[in-house]
């Protein structure tokens, strides 16, 4: 609980941050999924397991608690023909992969099939990203519908890392407290594209989280169509439909409202109406006044 509006952001803050054992959890999926892959896919495989990473936004520090699912790349080697035999057929692809992974909970997953999910008995769940890297840069992943697309997290990573810095400011705090907002009113919103939006949105921070995320909500309904820092996968926004695409932009126009009222509120002294204001647009992990 808190009595200012000041302390019950830093509070929140705080709570959204992975607390320890999740972090233990989030960093160890990597090895499990390279020990369990490297069964199948070792030296003598046609294709063998190059190597296994934490990727998304568990390495860009944007991930919040609590921890659903965590992203993990698992590269392959196409040395011994293995692109010339997948090149055309990614689904052939993706499904060997899953099949080494058989004997435990597994799915394919993704907006059109693109990874496998891998179910632990504890979350997080891990969604596995099975690629190829490319020659053109970047990495090789499947499409869902056969073909494939180009990605690259290290650079995608790398960029938000740049913006952190050039606004001088807490941009990965401001960015965990969206995806909260996010989490709380529809889920409108994919984890990355918002990530990007709100990066791109935000030119400057100071020390005042309210009317930085007041302002947030007010700007961001601008940027929905913002690209792929990576240069990959364009329209971040393209998965979303007409009717997505308007609840999400009626939804920001909502806490941006709420926003201002609760900043009015803080202004006039009103802590406990401020608080309850930001509760509403943050989500139940938001701290009560008292």
């Amino acid at each position: 609980m808190a009595t200012t509006v000041h302390s019950a952001f830093d509070e929140f803050k705080k709570r959204l941050k992975v607390n320890g054992t999740e972090l233990g959890l989030v960093n160890s999926r990597p090895a499990s999924i390279k020990s369990y892959l490297g069964r199948v896919f070792g030296d003598d495989s046609d294709m063998p397991l190059l190597n296994t990473a934490l990727i998304g936004s568990a390495t860009r520090d944007t991930i919040i608690h609590p921890v659903d699912d965590v992203d993990v790349f698992a590269q392959f080697s196409a040395a011994k023909g293995a692109w010339d035999r997948y090149r055309n057929d990614s689904k052939t692809f993706i499904y060997r992969v899953r099949e080494a992974l058989s004997e435990y909970r597994v799915e394919i997953v993704g907006t059109r099939g693109q990874v496998v999910r891998l179910f632990y008995a504890s979350g997080p769940h891990v969604e596995i990203a099975p690629v190829f890297a490319s020659s053109a840069g970047g990495f090789l992943l499947p499409n869902g519908s056969g073909g494939w697309l180009t990605t690259d997290p290290p650079r995608q990573t790398d960029w938000i890392n740049q913006r952190h810095s050039a606004v001088q400011g807490d941009l990965k705090g401001v960015i965990r407290m969206a995806k909260a907002w996010n989490r709380a009113h529809g889920a409108y919103f994919k984890s990355f594209h918002l990530e990007v939006l709100v990066a791109a949105a935000v030119t400057s921070l100071g020390n005042n989280s309210r009317t930085e995320l007041r302002d947030l909500f007010g700007a961001a309904r601008y940027f929905l169509n913002v690209q792929d820092p990576a240069g990959h996968s364009g329209d971040l926004s393209q998965y979303m439909t007409a009717t997505r695409r308007s609840n999400a932009l009626t939804a920001l126009a909502v806490a941006a409202e709420r926003a201002q009222r609760a900043v009015e509120a803080e202004d006039r002294g009103d802590s406990q109406e401020a608080i309850r204001l930001w509760g509403i647009n943050l989500g139940s992990g938001f701290p009560a006044y008292g």
